[in-house]
């Protein structure tokens, strides 16, 4: 369920970092660290839909 988000996370923040090269202050915030966050969570997303699916596989096994 998460993994599609995750994934969305990490794009965006990918993109952000590593793509954009206009300005990285816009109205007060530092768009590469938002970039960062983005990435941390996408990651922690997608662990996150692997850690829950794979405890719902054992737990429907028994």
């Amino acid at each position: 369920m998460y993994i599609g988000l995750g994934i969305f996370l990490l794009l965006i923040g990918l993109v952000i970092v590593f793509a954009y090269s206009g300005d990285m202050m816009i109205a007060g915030l530092d768009l590469a660290a938002i970039g960062w966050i983005a990435i941390v969570l996408g990651v922690l997303a997608i662990i996150l839909s692997f850690v829950v699916d794979r405890r719902r596989r054992t737990v429907d096994r028994y």
